[in-house]
């Protein structure tokens, strides 16, 4: 079938060569023309505004949008709004907030635009593996759109999850658990790097050897492999994680819930822990320690 797609970065890009291999026809467009070239490279078709993409495409008309969360896809879909006609659909294939999609898809359906929220797992493999997508909205706007999912997807890799805002709500969960599952592997193998009766452990076999038959197996154990293969020690790397959103999301879910979530809102808290450079929080502990027991500090060099 014939889809748009916007937004032509790590995901968008791949997403593009992977359904025109699909063979659908796919019309590009990205604020880069670069990024523009090099999907019509791919063998799509280039367009040079979001106007000169509505107008190579007939309806009823169908747009996926990979773009970050937040102002730029709001301005996008405003855009589009005054752009597509009525039975056209509209896919929001980034990370945005769940209610955020509730919204849209309500102002859509005022003009009679239809509107998907999906969920898009897979990252930079997804081109060659295919992405995870957790699908909300509308029967007649996922029946729509559903070969182009099916393309994107690997075997058995896509869910119609339900209403509008379904699809971001569980893929906000997914990354929250993900929050979770990398924390525990990184606290393991530093209690396997730190060990002091076994110094000389090799953090990239074992990471190997839990692939095959371990209770934690997964694919993010296979990632942790590939990076300590690079760099046993991990020395390039700075200790400062970043978040995109969907754990702070999934925590403030499990407070309205009245859902206990320890690991997942610990493992958030870490990932701000590790921008600090220098806590103020670890300077009052060895203050306090300091002062009620005379424990021994280390003192900042005299500016």
């Amino acid at each position: 079938m014939q889809i748009a797609m916007i937004g032509l970065g790590r995901m968008g890009g791949n997403m593009v060569i992977r359904l025109v291999r699909g063979g659908h026809q796919v019309v590009a467009y990205d604020r880069s023309p670069d990024a523009v070239r090099a999907a019509e490279y791919s063998g799509a078709v280039g367009a040079t505004s979001l106007e000169d993409l509505v107008s190579k495409l007939q309806p009823p008309r169908a747009v996926w949008l990979m773009v970050p969360a937040g102002a730029p896809t709001e301005t996008t879909i405003e855009t589009l709004t005054g752009l597509l006609s009525p039975g056209d659909t509209v896919v929001d294939g980034g990370n945005s907030y769940w209610q955020d999609s509730i919204r849209r898809a309500r102002e859509l359906e005022q003009v009679l635009i239809r509107f998907l929220d999906s969920g898009t797992s897979g990252g930079i493999w997804g081109l060659k593996i295919g992405y995870c997508l957790m699908v909300g909205g509308s029967d007649a706007a996922f029946a729509h759109v559903e070969p182009v999912i099916k393309t994107l997807a690997p075997e058995n890799g896509y869910i119609h999850t339900g209403p509008a805002g379904s699809g971001h709500f569980v893929k906000m969960v997914h990354n929250g658990i993900e929050y979770g599952l990398m924390q525990a592997y990184a606290e393991g193998f530093d209690i396997m790097q730190s060990a002091k009766a076994f110094p000389n452990l090799n953090l990239a076999a074992i990471a190997d050897v839990w692939g095959h038959g371990s209770v934690v197996r997964s694919w993010l154990l296979e990632l942790a492999a590939d990076a300590l293969h690079k760099d046993p020690s991990l020395d390039r790397l700075q200790p400062y994680v970043e978040d995109s959103g969907e754990g702070r999301w999934t925590v403030l879910a499990a407070m309205e819930s009245d859902v206990p979530a320890p690991v997942i809102t610990l493992s958030l808290f870490e990932r701000f822990r590790s921008r600090q450079a220098n806590s103020f929080t670890d300077r009052m502990l060895a203050a306090l320690r300091n002062e009620f027991g005379g424990h021994a500090v280390k003192l900042t060099e005299p500016k």
